[in-house]
């Protein structure tokens, strides 16, 4: 995912008023995944709240902090060039100093300090309640004698109120949970951000209605696994009693579910997204593979015949829905009779939304141990191969939507088309999926219109607006 700037132009996110001295200016760029952006929001909170002034661009900037991804080999590149250019701002005089935080600096922290020395100081994932005081030692105000800058993954839920969002005002993710209890062979996560700690349901319910009160209209709910959510806090999984009460939040119109992973899906959730009216038709469901051998492999703990039998539940039961995923191709030992199964079946399942990546290495995961590692142009080629199908697939979708009407959020005027908006339906998450392009007079940001839709631009739809916004 690329770096997020912060579009200071727009009405900022819930937090609670800061000093009227201005401490300092400091500037922020988040790499990663929603996980991630909440807990940049969160330290740019705390930062707003302490006296420092955010500014857009990091030339001039007193301080830079730079929220690393760790999980794999490409992020953390990404990573370092962004660590890099910051420290090359600092060399030149125009920035005074390099915070990193976040996932790599939690899971390579030896290495970030080989390659990058110039930094001024570092920070792990849970480490980010202490930034403020961390930004201060960066800039020589204090000392960070006694304090953990790494401490353990918490047994209980971060709270992730008092937000300065990078988001746009009319949508954003609501964290309800930390860390994860699977033990997939070819992830690191849960060395980065420990075991799954749920977040109490009247705690996450405090936090949207939070954003509620700053104008967010779509809450999309994220963890490391949400179906697993309550586990270790009720004894049971109650993802479908929270999604019951944020469907009673004021405000809100659409609630959207990220990573339900297939096993512990139960059929209240199905109940939950089909009966509920904010709780939109859409479903992330993270497969990563059919095949039953890769599976076992993986340690996923499902086979293709259950996945295909929730598969089925889940089209039975919930009328008009959007399914999303994604697979690893190319994983230690993967013939290609297992990849051709999982091209067959991304073909037969069709798919709405769909996203797929080559395996990649891990350092002090299991898979790195397993026999059978592909060249990387055969994880590539097959990549290619399985997005083929794909494509096939989304573009027959969109076709097939002409002449529906969709409701659709506006994320705001389309820069390629005067007089039109930008925006999505319910099939499609910010920054993952596909846009409408919608041809209406005072469309704004936040606005949710009905539209129909005229054509279809390849994954893309184009519309008109015929209902007025709301």
């Amino acid at each position: 995912m690329p770096a997020k700037s912060l579009p200071l132009a727009e009405k900022p996110g819930v937090h609670a008023p800061g000093p009227p001295e201005v401490k300092g200016t400091f500037a922020f760029v988040t790499l990663g995944c929603p996980k991630n952006t909440v807990d940049s929001e969160r330290m740019l909170g705390k930062l707003a709240q302490d006296g420092y002034a955010l500014q857009p661009d990091a030339a001039g900037a007193d301080v830079v902090v730079v929220n690393t991804c760790g999980f794999i080999e490409p992020a953390r590149q990404e990573s370092l060039g962004v660590i890099r250019e910051m420290l090359g701002l600092k060399a030149a005089g125009k920035v005074g100093a390099v915070v990193v935080a976040g996932c790599m600096a939690e899971r390579q922290r030896e290495v970030l300090l080989d390659q990058v020395p110039e930094v001024d100081g570092i920070v792990g994932v849970f480490g980010r309640e202490d930034i403020t005081r961390v930004v201060d030692a960066a800039r020589g105000m204090t000392d960070l004698r006694g304090l953990d800058l790494f401490p353990p993954a918490p047994v209980r839920a971060l709270e992730d109120t008092a937000r300065l969002r990078i988001t746009p005002r009319h949508f954003a993710y609501l964290k309800i949970s930390e860390g994860c209890d699977r033990l997939c062979t070819y992830c690191a996560i849960p060395k980065m951000r420990g075991k799954h700690v749920t977040k109490p349901i009247e705690e996450v319910v405090r936090e949207a209605r939070e954003l509620a009160a700053d104008g967010v209209r779509e809450l999309i709910v994220v963890a490391q696994d949400t179906t697993y959510y309550g586990f270790d806090l009720y004894g049971r999984p109650r993802l479908a009693d929270l999604l019951r009460e944020l469907d009673k939040v004021d405000g809100i119109e659409w609630v959207r579910v990220l990573y339900a992973y297939p096993e512990h899906f139960t059929g209240e959730v199905i109940d939950a997204l089909a009966n509920t009216s904010k709780v939109i038709p859409y479903l992330d469901m993270p497969l990563q593979h059919v095949n039953d051998r890769v599976l076992r492999r993986m340690l996923r703990r499902v086979d293709r015949a259950a996945t295909e039998r929730l598969l089925g539940r889940l089209r039975k039961g919930i009328p008009d829905l959007a399914l999303r995923t994604t697979f690893i191709v190319g994983f230690p030992g993967e013939t290609d009779a297992e990849y051709d199964e999982l091209r067959r079946f991304v073909a037969d399942w069709g798919f709405e939304r769909l996203g797929v990546f080559p395996y990649s290495p891990e350092p002090g995961t299991p898979a790195m141990k397993l026999d059978g590692h592909l060249p990387e142009d055969v994880k590539e080629a097959r990549v290619a191969g399985i997005m083929g199908e794909q494509q096939a697939v989304a573009f027959r979708w969109a076709a097939a939507q002409v002449g529906r009407d969709h409701p659709v959020i506006v994320d705001g005027p389309d820069p390629e088309f005067p007089g039109h908006a930008r925006g999505r339906t319910v099939a499609d998450s910010p920054d993952i999926d596909c846009a409408i392009r919608v041809k209406g007079k005072g469309l704004r940001a936040g606005d949710f219109v009905a539209a129909k839709v005229t054509a279809a631009d390849g994954y893309d739809l184009i519309g008109r607006a015929v209902g007025r916004p709301w």
